[in-house]
């Protein structure tokens, strides 16, 4: 055990979440907008059904090897923190803060912020007044490309954020019964989305009619219109291709890990965290993928390729419902999103209430308030969320000198794609780095199918962040930087702490 972590003061939260809590905030993180618009842009750059399934099942692969070797390490330490603390434990606290920093500087906050427009773009298909150019303040350029505005969509996305933070901040109780009401709810309708695609879209069989299963050419896919500029065709287009369509799948299922930062909360967490991990993660990437072939006896693949604003699941109960099948499904989507950014804003938190705690963050997030939950810190993270949904990306055309304005947050999340992956890898790894540097430690679970399962988990996320730094070299050094601009945070802190 580190010096830092024998140094610590007995934490005051509670173990009050038992495994349905637990799985709850599993599946609940995971399901919120992804699994309803990604699919579009990963059937554009493979081109095929085949290739489109195979993206979400490797992806889902990728999630199951993971939970299977992070339910190792939450069980040996089920605290406040999760995979900050494992990364601390295996490699020293530099590489625990670097992963809690980029968390709290865009991959935690930006997720929060995306599902928070998501949530506020699908309110406005109910309330037309809120929409992305409803300005209140309208866009004023930063430079750079860049610009800041509040429109009616940007004021929704941030008081849900803040009804949610404080939510969290009134006690765990009632971020468990919210988290628990809505992920219920949102993996009913997910549920509904899969049996009415196979029950009635099935008999239509649209892919068999339309599209070749695995022959991308087939169906005029080409390497240059799915990726303009790439000057490599073939197979190993394809191939490249394939590497980047996961992306999507990959973020959609990415918030598993949320559940580790509350294991200081989770009731016998030897049991419970192991069975929320496997459970929520099984049931989730069976839904994703049953989802997606759903979406396959429906539509024809043009149609999901080039599915509306990529809104496939609206698009998929449009055309078997028609207008009233697709207000249902913004209403799901609304749910979903805030169900899922519940979960989030509920588990972020305790992140930086370990690094405080550790004299790596402002001592105030150290502190918990009179419900025994991390209010400084939910505050904290509240704050940043809701300026990163003001930020917008500006692009001029220069035909017409018309300026479009984008999201600045999910071009984060693009760069920051590499760089969460280096962290997967960082996290499977400390399996076996914890077997030798500690073997002695109490494991109440161990690995199944270890070493064979981590070694297959680290190669798919490598070879995932070769991909990457080979299509798009600029977005992945973006995102390590991203990452390296906490070392200097992370030494100016180590000086103040001694």
């Amino acid at each position: 055990m580190s010096e830092t972590t024998s140094r610590q003061p007995s934490s005051s939260l509670v173990r009050a979440l038992g495994p349905l809590d637990a799985t709850m905030i599993v599946i609940g993180s995971m399901i919120g907008s992804g699994i309803f618009i990604t699919s579009a842009e990963s059937a554009r750059l493979v081109g095929a059904p085949g290739w489109l399934l195979l993206a979400w099942a490797i992806a889902g692969l990728m999630t199951i090897t993971g939970a299977l070797c992070c339910s190792e390490l939450a069980t040996m330490m089920p605290r406040a923190g999760g995979v900050y603390v494992f990364l601390r434990e295996a490699y020293g606290p530099s590489f625990g803060f670097l992963f809690g920093w980029t968390l709290f500087l865009v991959v935690q906050t930006g997720t929060i912020a995306a599902v928070a427009i998501a949530f506020a773009k699908f309110l406005g298909v109910f309330v037309s007044s809120v929409a992305p150019e409803n300005y209140l303040i309208a866009p004023a350029p930063l430079g750079g490309g860049y610009a800041i505005s509040l429109s009616t969509e940007q004021l929704v996305a941030i008081l849900l954020i803040a009804l949610l933070t404080w939510a969290n901040t009134r006690g765990l109780e009632i971020g468990r019964i919210v988290q628990n009401t809505f992920t219920f709810a949102k993996t009913a309708a997910l549920a509904g989305v899969v049996i009415v695609g196979l029950v009635l879209g099935w008999n239509a069989i649209s892919t068999v009619r339309s599209a070749a299963w695995w022959d991308s050419w087939a169906n005029g896919w080409s390497s240059q219109i799915a990726q303009p500029g790439l000057s490599i065709v073939g197979g190993f287009a394809l191939a490249l291709l394939f590497g980047k369509a996961m992306v999507g799948p990959l973020f959609a299922q990415t918030a598993w890990t949320n559940v580790t930062f509350i294991g200081s909360e989770v009731r016998d967490p030897g049991k419970n965290l192991v069975r929320a991990l496997l459970w929520g993660c099984g049931i989730v990437v069976i839904l994703y993928l049953l989802a997606n072939l759903a979406y396959i006896a429906v539509l024809p693949f043009p149609e999901i390729q080039h599915a509306p604003q990529n809104r496939v699941a609206v698009a998929m109960m449009n055309a078997v419902f028609g207008h009233p099948g697709a207000m249902c499904m913004a209403a799901a989507i609304m749910i979903s999103t805030f169900g899922c950014n519940n979960g989030l804003i509920l588990a972020g938190a305790r992140v930086y209430y370990a690094m405080a705690r550790d004299g790596l963050f402002f001592r105030k997030i150290a502190t918990t308030n009179a419900f025994h939950v991390p209010a400084a810190a939910l505050v904290a993270q509240g704050i940043w969320t809701a300026f990163l949904t003001l930020p917008r990306t500006m692009t001029k055309n220069p035909t017409t000198g018309t300026v479009a304005y984008g999201n600045v947050y999910i071009q984060l999340l693009e760069y920051i794609v590499s760089a969460d992956l280096l962290f997967y890898i960082l996290l499977v790894a400390a399996v076996m780095v914890l077997r030798r540097k500690n073997p002695d430690a109490q494991r109440p679970y161990r690995t199944w199918g270890y070493p064979l399962v981590p070694i297959i988990s680290i190669l798919l996320a490598a070879l995932l962040i070769v991909d990457l730094a080979w299509i798009a070299p600029a977005t992945s050094g973006i995102g390590i930087a991203i990452v390296l601009t906490g070392v200097p945070v992370y030494l100016s802190w180590r000086k103040c702490a001694t």
